[in-house]
Parts: C-alpha cells; sequence; structure tokens
C-alpha cells in the first residue's frame, strides 16, 4: 500500500482506491505487500485512534489497544503462525507507553523485514484547535502534559512524533471527518472490503410477549387477517402452506408486503453506505406464530439478493401455544 499524506484534508475512501494528496498533488505508490494484514494505528493524541480501532475490530480484525512496543513482534508472530486462529490484527501505539518514542521505529522496521507479514503503519492527525477542543470536551489531561495546558502537550508531541509520522504508509488528518467517515476509510483500507456485510436479521415476534428491545425497525402486522381465527389454522404457523395460501388471498396482504420489499430494498443498501454491521427488522403480530412469521419467511426469499447484505431469520415465539 503506497503511502500518501493528506495537507489539511482528510484521507478519504473513494470505491476501491484512496484519494489524498501531498503538498505538490501527486501520490506516491508502492507495491502493496503479500502476507497477514497487520495494522499499526498510531499519531496524535485525541485524533480518533480509539474509534478507528472499533472500526477495524468491526470489520474482523483481532485488535489491541495500547500494547506495550515490546510485546509488538511476538503478536505478530503469533499472526503468521501456520494454523493460527488470528488472521487479520490492528493495534494502538503511542506516546501513553514510556518506551514507544524510543523503540517504536526499530520494532515496526522488524515488522517489515518479518515474511508473510503486510505490515502497515496508518498515523492520525488533526488540526490543533480541533484537539485542544476534543480535549476540552473530554476534560482529560493530555498524557505529555498532565500538569501543564494541554496545548503545549500537543505542540510537543507533534514535534516528538515527527520521525514516526514519516515512516507512515497513510496519515489521516481527522478534523473533519465523522465517526462515519473514519469507518468508511478503513473500510475502504480493508482488502477484505467485499467481504464485510450487513448482517440483517428478520425477527418475527409477538406483542403480548413484549417487543424486541434491540429491533432497529419495527412493523405491526396486526392490521392483516388473522388466520388464528380460522380453527383448521390456529394450531399452524406462518411456514405453513395452508396459512400462506390463507393471508395471499388478501389483497391487503400483498399490498402491505409490496411497500415494506420496497421500502426495505431501498433502505437497507443506505444502512450499507452507513457503515452499520448488523440491522434487526422486527415483525410483530399478536401472538408471533402466524402473519409476523408468514411475512419474515416472504422477506428471506425476496430481499436475499440485495447486495452487501448477509440475510438470516429468526422467530423469537413460534414455539409459543
Amino acid at each position: 500500500m503506497g503511502r500518501r499524506a493528506a495537507t489539511g484534508k482528510a484521507v478519504r475512501a473513494r470505491g476501491d482506491r484512496l484519494h489524498a494528496n501531498g503538498g505538490d498533488g501527486e501520490q506516491v505508490s508502492r507495491p502493496r505487500r503479500a502476507g497477514h494484514p497487520f495494522i499499526v494505528l498510531t499519531g496524535l493524541s485525541g485524533s480518533g485512534k480509539s474509534q478507528a480501532i472499533r472500526a477495524l475490530e468491526d470489520l474482523g480484525y483481532f485488535c489491541v489497544d495500547n500494547l506495550p512496543t515490546t510485546l509488538i513482534p511476538t503478536l505478530a508472530k503469533l499472526s503468521v503462525r501456520a494454523g493460527g486462529d488470528i488472521e487479520k490484527v490492528a493495534i494502538v501505539v503511542d506516546v501513553r507507553e514510556r518506551n514507544f518514542l524510543s523503540q517504536f521505529p526499530k520494532v515496526f522496521r522488524r515488522l517489515r523485514r518479518m515474511p508473510r507479514l503486510n505490515a502497515m503503519l496508518i498515523f492520525l492527525e488533526a488540526s490543533h484547535m480541533t484537539l485542544v477542543r476534543r480535549f476540552s470536551e473530554t476534560r482529560r489531561p493530555h498524557p505529555l502534559a498532565p500538569d501543564r495546558p494541554v496545548s503545549e502537550g500537543i505542540r510537543d508531541e507533534r514535534v516528538r512524533l515527527n520521525v514516526i509520522r514519516d515512516m507512515a504508509d497513510e496519515i489521516v488528518d481527522t478534523s473533519d471527518m465523522t465517526v462515519h467517515e473514519l469507518r468508511h476509510f478503513f473500510m475502504g483500507l480493508s482488502r477484505d472490503r467485499a467481504r464485510a456485510r450487513l448482517v440483517v436479521t428478520v425477527l418475527s415476534f409477538g406483542y403480548k410477549h413484549g417487543v424486541p428491545l434491540d429491533a432497529d425497525l419495527v412493523f405491526d402486522v396486526r392490521c392483516l387477517p388473522n388466520p388464528h381465527f380460522v380453527p383448521a389454522l390456529r394450531r399452524r404457523t406462518g411456514r405453513d402452506r395452508a396459512v400462506v395460501e390463507f393471508m395471499n388471498r388478501e389483497s391487503s396482504t400483498r399490498e402491505f408486503m409490496d411497500r415494506l420489499e420496497d421500502y426495505l430494498r431501498f433502505a437497507i443498501p443506505h444502512y450499507v453506505a452507513e457503515g452499520k454491521s448488523y440491522l434487526i427488522v422486527a415483525i410483530g403480530c399478536i401472538g408471533g406464530r402466524h402473519r409476523s412469521v408468514m411475512l419474515a419467511e416472504r422477506l428471506k426469499r425476496s430481499l436475499a439478493g440485495v447486495e452487501g447484505v448477509r440475510l438470516r431469520v429468526r422467530h423469537r415465539d413460534i414455539s409459543h401455544a
């Protein structure tokens, strides 16, 4: 991965390429190395490293925050060990660790030479005023200035980190980036981006057993014809063909489903673009056995082809009498 520095602007992900202009507007590229991804996040205090490591964790990375510098090679060796469980690693190292400034350059050069390891150094920074504001909001002291003004600690840290900044593959200015934009950056950076999918759970439930507290979207289908009042269907569920045929005979069911499918086909790609990891779509009827189950099963079929989505269905109350 080539080194790209942004001067005064955040590095952004666009499609499958990362674009950022250096001082001369040109990009310097270096071929991507093969091997196990090993991302090292560092940079200025308050620049967003905690949010960045959470984004990488959502993308399936094994993440460690504030790892002692001397332990970095040990973790790297574990990640490339044949048959190991750790395939993708991301760590945060910074000035909180007292040996970081003196030892990290040598340690990272060792990582560069390790076979079967694709080590990448990402340096996060932000403008002086942005960092001052963030420290003011959190009311935390700067790690290099526990008994001095935050501004002095920021200036001191920026100078001390210049050598490590010059080693970075990517320099990301987070001054104007939201948490969502930071996540998008790492989605574009990850070589497994194509496999990072939104998990959509379609959950059927019965209102008399309570509304799911973790639902993102809730749709009430108690307005549709109720098979419970047909004696031959009362003991059946929304998975049974007889219940499906009963409900499909009513135009209200068909129109409701068409409108619901249209809405979800519109909304889900926006959740994917937003970087959301999971979405729970809850479908509720009175008991959670007939109507909600039938509609959830139909959504499983109709939404199966939506790009960037892994779909699953769960019937919470189907076994209730």
